[in-house]
């Protein structure tokens, strides 16, 4: 009962807008445009960065709408500082982030929740349909991110030091799946993910593993995601379907509109989308693939939770953790955002909490043993 209250407040709530953009008529038309919809409220409009950090302070806002050129400050160096200081959702609304631009992709890995390209109107019909556009962006980033009183993650100190020996005798005692398949690594992140991602599996090398990451992100970007990171990588990335194998030195990533499981086919172990809803405000879910590489696999896995937002991943973790799997997290130092792994190490969900830097190499010599 509480929890659908909680659920009902967030969802019933007028959420506070900060617009963030150096031109005068563009902030006067998105304030008009999102203050259209009575579900949200412009707060203040800001025309550099120096302006927005004091009227964060002094409003509160939920939400910021944010240029890319801006004048005293980028507004993917604001993005950076956002999401370390005060993590909210953003909307990036700029000239500059046209659909898989690598500026696109680097303030989704900074943490912006979506983008929408200024565009230039020619007609009423176009003007109705970019203005829905918008305010159906700002609304999703709204429902889609957990309050910010659950991302702070603070608790008490934690040793995040790694037991190597001990952890390598955990794992002389879980199974290997198969003659050509050790392990399979499950990955899910959001805020921050796609650079922390990229680190890991940059530093990953074990022939005889498979994985499969599940990354908060627009569906429209994952291609373009799984494209970046095989370009580094030993393994073999796409993006996931249905029925995908799960084959030493492969990599698939979640593809969007669905949830990826992992489910035996056989002899065989497949990729599974779910079309079914949403499991924690996403999908796909990174709680929805780590509970079925529990039941699919079991001690045969490893489960990795990294920076992020809100909790998704860490009732899945613990599911994976309880079923004898080794269990890591991202540290809150190198962490965008502390929300995801925080939640999981308050479950006592992981073995180790480590640092981004240090995670591939660990994982390396744990199951090249």
């Amino acid at each position: 009962m509480v929890e659908t209250q909680t659920k009902s407040e967030v969802f019933n709530k007028i959420s506070r807008v900060l617009i963030v953009d150096d031109s005068k008529s563009m902030c006067a038309f998105l304030k008009k445009v999102i203050d259209a919809d009575p579900a949200m409220s412009v707060v203040g409009c800001a025309q550099d960065a120096y302006e927005a950090r004091e009227m964060i302070k002094a409003l509160d806002p939920d939400i910021l709408t944010l240029d890319v050129e801006m004048p005293k400050m980028d507004g993917l160096v604001f993005l950076k500082n956002i999401m370390r200081l005060r993590p909210m959702p953003v909307v990036m609304i700029s000239s500059l982030t046209s659909v898989g631009s690598s500026v696109s992709l680097e303030a989704l890995s900074i943490g912006a929740v979506d983008f929408m390209v200024k565009r230039e109107i020619k007609s009423a019909e176009q003007l109705k349909e970019y203005s829905e556009s918008i305010r159906s962006l700002v609304r999703s980033a709204a429902t889609a991110v957990t309050p910010a009183r659950a991302i702070s993650g603070k608790i008490q100190a934690t040793n995040q030091h790694i037991d190597m020996p001990l952890l390598k005798k955990r794992f002389e005692t879980t199974r290997k799946l198969n003659e050509n398949l050790d392990k399979v690594i499950c990955i899910g992140a959001s805020t921050g993910g796609p650079e922390a991602v990229k680190q890991v599996l940059n530093y990953l090398d074990i022939p005889r593993t498979a994985i499969v990451i599940t990354q908060h992100m627009p569906p429209r970007f994952i291609r373009a995601f799984a494209e970046r990171l095989n370009k580094n990588s030993r393994y073999i990335i796409e993006t996931s379907y249905d029925g995908a194998p799960l084959l030493a030195g492969r990599c698939y990533v979640a593809c969007g509109d669905s949830h990826t499981t992992i489910q035996k086919k056989g002899k065989e172990l497949i990729c599974k989308l779910v079309d079914s809803d949403r499991v924690n405000g996403h999908q796909p879910a990174v709680d929805v693939l780590f509970h079925s590489a529990a039941e699919s696999l079991g001690d045969a896995s490893v489960g990795i939770l990294l920076t992020g937002m809100g909790n998704d991943g860490a009732v899945g973790l613990k599911a994976m953790h309880d079923k004898g799997a080794i269990t890591m997290a991202q540290d809150e130092h190198s962490s965008a955002v502390w929300g995801m792994p925080g939640s999981a190490v308050r479950l006592d969900a992981v073995d180790a909490i480590l640092p981004l830097n240090c995670i591939g190499d660990c994982l390396t010599e744990l199951l090249n043993h």
